[in-house]
């Protein structure tokens, strides 16, 4: 199902080069709130940046796409040295189009890194992209959009694990 999530990682940090080249995904396209920082943060987690130099050591392309401003994403993007896509309309996948043209793969070697089913997981099932679903970095969500999908999640969540779905740490 398009919303039911493929598969779920703890964090970003979860996710391995290995694991990477054994899907044939040789670029990530990455959310920044919830996903490689807290929402509404602009710190970055020492563990992350690591995961960030081993991806790039290995030869993954990276790319940040959100639906935050530039003002949000730009900060953050330039402090990780990363490309960005602002107002990318998740879930329509067109800041996936216009990440996948500047990294220059097919999308059978890409894959979205999102913690949002109706944003993130939706738009790459929509663009025909693998998505690697993170759990949110914090408990918390400031938006109160946010929060009621949240709650909208929890069945597709369950649904995973119900057909034997397991947490990827």
């Amino acid at each position: 199902m398009l919303l039911t999530p493929e598969i779920i990682f703890r964090h970003v940090e979860s996710i391995t080069p290995e694991f990477l080249r054994s899907r044939g995904i040789r670029a990530l396209v990455l959310d920044v709130d919830n996903t490689l920082t807290g929402d509404g943060s602009q710190q970055l987690d020492e563990s992350v940046q690591a995961w960030l130099d081993t991806m790039r050591a290995a030869g993954i392309s990276l790319t940040i796409v959100s639906n935050n401003t530039a003002k949000r994403v730009r900060p953050f993007a330039g402090r990780v040295g990363l490309a960005f896509v602002p107002l990318a309309c998740k879930p329509l996948p067109v800041g996936l189009f216009v990440a996948r043209h500047r990294l220059g793969v097919p999308r059978s070697a890409m894959a979205m890194v999102g913690d949002q089913i109706f944003t993130d997981r939706m738009a790459a099932g929509l663009y025909g992209i693998q998505c690697l679903y993170v759990l949110p970095r914090t408990p918390h969500d400031k938006n109160k959009v946010v929060r009621l999908k949240r709650r909208l999640e929890k069945p597709f969540v369950r649904r995973y694990y119900e057909k034997g779905g397991v947490t990827h740490e």
